[in-house]
């Protein structure tokens, strides 16, 4: 499948938890932890089942691993049922706890439900429900979904019909999923900017976020649209919109066995994970910018007037995760004119430090559990510095040691390599910056707007890179041969040449390295031969003399007989007379430009990985978190 762009039938890819539900002849609870398991890939921060039974719903749900719910099914086994609903969770909102784990009940018991993504307006619905003294055992949004669900059926209303009165409340992204206690023949689920497939059985229906979790009983399937509500039964499936009127649907074929289901067609994890980039950072996006117009941060937990008072700013990173930080630095500096530095996590602490109540540090880990990083903060902190948390992983140890944290909203990431966790940690400090620009009154909330507005432009520009990703393949194998790289940038260029070249080496397993292309004539030229592959990030045209003096550069290179990769704006005359190859980007603002300079990189380094045989998605010597120092 190497080169493949993504495979057909089924889109909806990139999405937190996993879900699935039956209603059939089977053991609802055989089935449910079968798909699960398939589906554990997608979150394994807790897991939970629950059935309809002689009218009462049962239920188990346990945080940690799959594991842990098998282990508690074990020792209290759940009532036979043909119906059922499961869950294996990411933390959104809500540390990953028994509480908080899915499916999540009506007060009275009567609705369980099951959620992937963000409901967006929950802390108001919360409040409305909570006046009218719904009381909430967990820090979820979906228990807010779970008790509008239970008000609509108490008030008369069948579950479908309340699935669409509560969905057409919600704002945000959300796949839900809900059983009734009262109702031994349906499963109702609604989709909104979030996956949702049904699989078609004889005698029996299915309803999942990938087909991986029943493709073991039938490769028959429906894709759902946009705001749509799906009935399924033993023997049939109905779809409506919110509003309850029918839906045309379309049925196709699975042919992909199973392993590939679970990386929703693709050949590997990580080629799967470049393509979600697009809703990881719509996802990390979501919800951050209010309509006042304001930037709305809710886990910064540290008060405006302590973040007036800094006057310095600490980013510590550890390899993907110190090149997102380089970036920051230049967004950080312009936007907020505070004096910002970017430390490798691993020499921070052994280098003595000036750090201080006035020291903001930032801490950008994927994991939440880098051993380097994490004791770096805790001598921050001892050093009296506040901490802010960039991070992928809701609950883990740098977020909960940290005074504020951003999440990344990416989804789990399987493959070694980072590729939707480095962009959202771009993005992440994007908001940051913008927010501290804001709370000091650095920019005007149009100049903050302006930013947003392009912020959110970015999933569709990386859509229309992944567009073209076959002519990155073709390039990389033509190139697959060669055994050593050169990567060139200046400001923001610079990290994301170093992120290249970083990617190459990891799980190509070839000779790359990343320079500042001023750099060049103060030595690594001299490394330069001929027909060796030098890849240039160009700045947007009009960017002071930068534009002008990376094109100097690419001209130095050519002139010793290397082959120039040039990734530049589209439109960008001026680079091809010096240009073997040119990669058009996006338009975009500087500043921003490294989260679509990065893409065909990571197209690159995948493809030439596969070309040579190699584990894409485990790489030699290589784990996904650094756990120890």
């Amino acid at each position: 499948m190497s080169g493949m762009t993504g495979p057909v039938g089924f889109r909806s890819l990139g999405s937190m938890c996993g879900i699935i539900g039956y209603v059939g002849p089977r053991q609802a609870v055989d089935v449910i932890i079968a798909g699960l398991r398939r589906l554990e890939y997608r979150g394994y921060d807790s897991a939970g089942v629950a059935v309809q039974t002689d009218g009462r719903i049962e239920w188990r749900k346990k945080a940690g691993k799959l594991a842990n719910l098998e282990a508690a099914l074990a020792d209290q086994p759940l009532p036979a049922a043909t119906l059922g609903i499961g869950h294996t969770r990411w933390a959104t909102h809500g540390a990953p706890t028994d509480e908080n784990a899915h499916p999540h009940l009506s007060g009275d018991g009567r609705i369980a439900v099951v959620h992937n993504g963000i409901i967006e307006n929950f802390d108001v619905l919360r409040a409305e429900l909570a006046n009218d003294g719904v009381r909430f055992i967990s820090q979820t949004d979906t228990e807010v979904a779970a008790a509008l669900l239970g008000r609509e059926v108490d008030a008369g209303a069948d579950l479908t019909h309340a699935m669409q009165a509560v969905s057409r409340r919600l704002e945000g992204a959300f796949t839900l999923v809900a059983i009734d206690a009262q109702d031994p023949t349906r499963v109702v689920a609604a989709r909104r900017n979030s996956p949702l497939v049904v699989g078609l059985g004889t005698g029996e229906n299915f309803i999942a976020s990938d087909v991986a979790a029943f493709i073991e009983h039938t490769r028959e399937a429906v894709e759902l649209g946009q705001d749509q509500v799906v009935t399924i039964t033993a023997e049939s499936f109905e779809v409506t919109d919110f509003w309850g009127q029918p839906v045309q649907t379309s049925r196709y074929h699975v042919d992909w066995d199973t392993a590939a289901a679970e990386k929703g067609g693709f050949d590997w994890f990580m080629r799967k994970e470049i393509f979600e980039q697009p809703k990881a950072i719509a996802d990390t996006l979501l919800g951050r910018y209010s309509a006042r117009g304001e930037l709305v941060l809710d886990e910064i937990r540290i008060s405006p007037e302590t973040l007036r008072r800094i006057d310095k700013i600490v980013i510590i990173g550890c390899g993907t995760a110190h090149y997102a930080g380089m970036v920051a630095k230049y967004a950080i500096e312009h936007w907020v004119r505070i004096p910002c530095e970017v430390e490798l996590a691993s020499e921070f602490r052994y280098r003595d430090p000036i750090v201080n109540p006035q020291t903001l540090c930032v801490a950008i880990s994927q994991s939440g559990e880098t051993a380097d990083t994490l004791q770096a903060i805790r001598h921050a902190r001892e050093q009296g510095s506040h901490v802010i948390a960039i991070c992928n992983t809701n609950g883990s140890t740098i977020p909960r040691e940290s005074d504020a944290v951003i999440y990344t909203h990416a989804g789990p990431e399987i493959g070694v390599a980072s590729t939707k966790g480095f962009t959202t940690q771009l993005v992440a400090c994007y908001l940051l910056g913008l927010y501290l620009a804001q709370i000091r009154g650095m920019k005007y909330g149009d100049e903050i707007r302006d930013v947003m507005d392009e912020l959110q432009q970015l999933p569709a520009k990386v859509q229309e890179l992944l567009d073209h990703a076959s002519t990155v393949y073709e390039l990389a194998h033509q190139l697959a041969d060669q055994e050593d790289y050169i990567f060139l940038g200046r400001h923001v260029g610079y990290p994301a040449a170093l992120e290249g070249a970083l990617k190459l080496k990891e799980i190509a397993y070839l000779h790359s390295e990343g320079f500042a292309a001023g750099e060049l004539k103060h030595g690594p030229i001299a490394i330069i031969n001929p027909d060796m592959p030098v890849f240039v990030i160009v700045p947007p045209q009009g960017r002071d003399q930068l534009h002008d003096k990376v094109v100097s550069n690419i001209q130095e290179v050519r002139a010793r007989g290397a082959r120039t990769i040039v990734l530049a704006e589209q439109g960008d005359e001026h680079v091809v007379q010096f240009a073997d190859t040119v990669i058009g980007l996006p338009t975009v603002s500087t500043l921003l430009q490294p989260v679509l300079a990065v893409v065909p990189l990571q197209l690159f380094a995948c493809e030439v990985a596969t070309a040579l045989g190699n584990d894409v998605d485990q790489p030699r010597n290589l784990a996904k978190s650094v756990t120890v120092e």
